[in-house]
């Protein structure tokens, strides 16, 4: 039967590319597959955007975060802070963006700096969404082989060629599309579950105060005093966490491209905020099930608790509710998945195609070779990304720490490129250079595998927030650098004359 539902999406979703592919008008302007012209209706891509952060990593994660003992609901910070980015990202950085009709977030810094540093700051992009892809293909594969017997692999390359063939087909509108039915997959399926999943912990009221007691100071969205105050103040990882989420959200080409194909710069704002609040709503599903979680009685129900955290919301789709319902949540996971790569894999691959392609062999938006291109980027893209999910083990520590390297050098690259006109390729380039590198001696601070001088200093100073002060080190250093090789520029220009 599980393998009958995964047949029913797979063709669901292809029948879907299919629909993109026809929306297509140009065989030759490559930005219909990139940005769909930008003629994608505000409701299409409104649901596009909302079903793209919802995906199957956003779901699992929040169920997995609030059921964990270790961290309990003061951890689960990504509903919020997410849905704050896209806040964030509409308020400040969609309407200029939309305005100078760039078609990818890397032609900002193209135009700023030249193809050179795009092509260099496409690194970070790539390696992101290659390792988010895979973290969320190994999942689905790792949940499904747990729990229904199924070989994981098999589940990880199956998904990914769905994928990469209707993105092929149709490009963003056939991801649009199939975010339409990812949306609506995850709406029914979870709504559906969760009065089941309540019912069986005694209703909400009983829930939440078997929760309160269960996790005690855990059980809240900001930690309390005493975070702030013992001698391990984990208040400021918080803090850290919380600002990664919520500004490393928002520089990555997933987001940009529904921006970017919106007719108009109104449009991308409305669409952004409007879409945070709609992942905030839709959130409050899997947190309420990864509760109920926490306060089952598994023995009445006949079956151990999970051995893992991460599989509790499948694993209470199958165990705690009817096997119909269970099916249909089965459905959402999987829906969720396959329309979370597919973003990924297109952004990846569009910003291949157009900045660095394009710029070094010379092609123009009309040439039918730019279209080949992208479609061959999202062929080897998405190959890749499934190589890694069934070769690395710690795909998922390794995608954690590309969000880091997103949010210390691509965040304050897009802030200063964005919003200071005098800012210059060297100092984006060397605060490129000092971000990676203070990133990269925290990272093996942290590894366990560090000299004893790095270990000491993590020990002493590890719960201040590094990855937002090595992110204000990085912009602070681009902004002071532009300044002075501005200033000297003028100069030598005067003593020249």
């Amino acid at each position: 039967m599980t393998w009958l539902v995964l047949l029913v999406i797979s063709l669901a979703f292809l029948a879907v590319g299919f629909l993109g592919r026809r929306r297509i008008k140009s065989r030759s302007d490559v930005t219909e597959l990139m940005i769909a012209n930008r003629h994608l209706p505000l409701g299409l891509a409104w649901i596009s955007l909302a079903a793209t952060w919802i995906g199957g990593g956003y779901v699992n994660g929040t169920a997995e975060a609030v059921y964990d003992p270790g961290r309990g609901l003061v951890w689960c910070q990504a509903p919020w802070c997410y849905a704050l980015s896209l806040v964030v990202g509409g308020l400040l950085f969609a309407g200029p963006m939309r305005r100078r009709e760039y078609r990818t977030m890397l032609d900002l810094f193209d135009d700023r700096y030249g193809k050179r540093m795009a092509s260099f700051l496409y690194l970070p992009a790539l390696v992101g969404d290659l390792f988010w892809t895979a973290a969320i293909l190994s999942a689905l594969g790792a949940t499904l082989g747990t729990l229904f017997g199924i070989d994981p692999a098999l589940v990880v390359l199956v998904a990914a060629t769905v994928v990469v063939t209707y993105t092929v087909m149709g490009g963003l509108w056939s991801v649009a599309f199939s975010d339409v039915l990812q949306f609506v997959c995850i709406c029914v399926g979870l709504s559906i579950a969760l009065p089941f999943v309540i019912h069986q912990c005694g209703g909400l009221t009983e829930m939440w105060r078997d929760y309160q007691a269960v996790y005690g100071t855990k059980a809240r969205l900001i930690p309390d005093a005493n975070a702030w105050t013992q001698p391990d103040p984990w208040g400021w990882q918080w803090v850290d966490a919380a600002l990664l989420l919520i500004c490393g959200g928002i520089p990555w080409q997933v987001y940009f491209q529904r921006v970017l194909a919106t007719a108009n710069a109104r449009s991308a704002q409305v669409m952004s905020v409007t879409a945070g609040l709609a992942c905030l709503l839709v959130a409050l599903i899997p947190m309420l099930i990864g509760m109920g979680g926490a306060c089952l009685d598994w023995n009445a129900l006949a079956v151990e608790e999970p051995s893992d955290a991460a599989i509790i919301l499948p694993y209470l789709l199958r165990h705690g509710v009817p096997s119909v319902v269970s099916l249909i949540g089965l459905t959402a996971i999987a829906a969720a998945v396959m329309s979370s790569v597919d973003s990924s894999i297109l952004s990846s691959a569009s910003m291949f195609a157009w900045n660095v392609y394009r710029p070094w062999i010379g092609h123009n938006k009309q040439d039918a070779r730019l279209q080949l291109v992208l479609r061959v980027a999202i062929v080897v893209i998405g190959a890749v990304a499934a190589t890694l999910a069934l070769r690395v083990d710690s795909v998922y520590q390794l995608w954690y720490f590309c969000a880091d390297l997103v949010y210390v050098v691509l965040f304050p690259q897009l802030v200063i490129a964005l919003f200071y006109q005098r800012s210059t390729a060297v100092a984006a380039a060397l605060g490129a250079a000092l971000a990676l590198s203070l990133r990269g001696v925290m990272y093996v601070a942290e590894s366990g595998f560090a000299p004893a001088s790095l270990e000491a200093l993590n020990e002493a100073v590890g719960w201040l927030p590094w990855k937002t002060l090595i992110m204000l080190v990085s912009l602070a250093t681009i902004a002071v650098v532009s300044q002075v090789t501005q200033e000297t520029g003028k100069q030598r220009g005067t003593d020249e004359s």
